[in-house]
């Protein structure tokens, strides 16, 4: 997740998920799992399917 990320700061991409940086951050290290529903969304937001980032 952090190579689709790119440039974008942290706090940029939690507020258009609107989640926090931390839980983002946490996600990206795999230190928590999201929701389908979250999943789905960021997936969305970086335009491709949740199986490819999870």
């Amino acid at each position: 997740m952090i190579n689709l990320r790119g440039d974008k700061a942290r706090s940029e991409v939690a507020t258009d998920l609107n989640i926090t940086p931390q839980m983002l951050g946490a996600i990206e290290r795999g230190d928590r799992t999201p929701s389908l529903k979250l999943a789905k969304r960021i997936a969305s937001y970086y335009g491709t399917i949740v199986e490819e980032i999870f």
